[in-house]
């Protein structure tokens, strides 16, 4: 993109919602948010069942492990907030003017993309670790399609992660166009130094100087000129 910053235009151009929207960057967080609501939903509402009817307290149906369900739900709320964050951050980022502000959001989203991309790759090992543990009963088995719901969502989110974190590295090698931003390219100490003018050619002139052409001394009275009498 000509004249861009770190994958954007010039700072306080207009935003076109539609354009905005068709970016491929807004679908992917608009993805993983839905797949963040399908995982932590799933575990509230249908993964906390009865083992059968001699025990009537809820249990975590991965392999009753409470700490599966709390992980799995605390990963998909960090995540969820966390699209709704850089969402924002995305529809703003041309309006930010500063270079530095910007290369800090590029930076902010490339490592909390790939600590999530992390965090889900645990939630799937975990989640599918457990459930492959656990011995299926009647009450477990009302619950299994959201467990499964679960781990396949967790899985998924991990490959839409990994690639806003590639995005971010993308848009953070982009870099700036520096034209823009004329004022940052000097140092803003009273002592710094601005470049000069260019030098002449290195060639000294062996030319003298010359006298002017009329070398005869004016006289204060020219001759002919006669001075009025009064």
């Amino acid at each position: 993109m000509e004249g861009a910053s770190f994958g954007a235009g010039r700072a306080g151009g207009a935003i076109d919602p539609v354009d905005f929207l068709k970016q491929p960057q807004t679908l992917l967080r608009v993805t993983t948010w839905i797949f963040s609501i399908v995982v932590f939903g799933s575990i509230i509402n249908e993964c906390y069942v009865n083992k059968d009817s001699k025990h009537p307290e809820l249990l975590c149906i991965f392999n009753g492990n409470e700490s599966a369900c709390s992980y799995g739900i605390a990963v998909g709320i960090i995540a969820f907030f966390g699209c709704i964050f850089f969402f924002v951050v995305d529809l703003y980022f041309q309006q930010i003017s500063s270079v530095k502000d910007r290369k800090r959001a590029v930076l902010l989203d490339l490592g909390f993309s790939g600590f999530l991309a992390f965090l889900w790759f645990v939630a799937f090992c975990f989640l599918a670790n457990q459930w492959q543990r656990t011995t299926m009963t009647r009450g477990f088995s009302q619950g299994a399609d959201a467990a499964r719901a679960a781990i396949t969502f967790s899985f998924f989110s991990i490959i839409i992660w990994v690639v806003l974190a590639l995005r971010a590295l993308q848009r953070y090698r982009l870099g700036t166009d520096m034209s823009l931003f004329a004022t940052e390219q000097f140092g803003t100490e009273p002592a710094a130094s601005y470049p000069g003018y260019p030098g002449g050619s290195g060639v000294e002139s062996t030319e003298t100087y010359q006298s002017p052409p009329f070398t005869e001394t004016l006289e204060p009275n020219p001759k002919g000129y006669q001075v009025p009498a009064y």
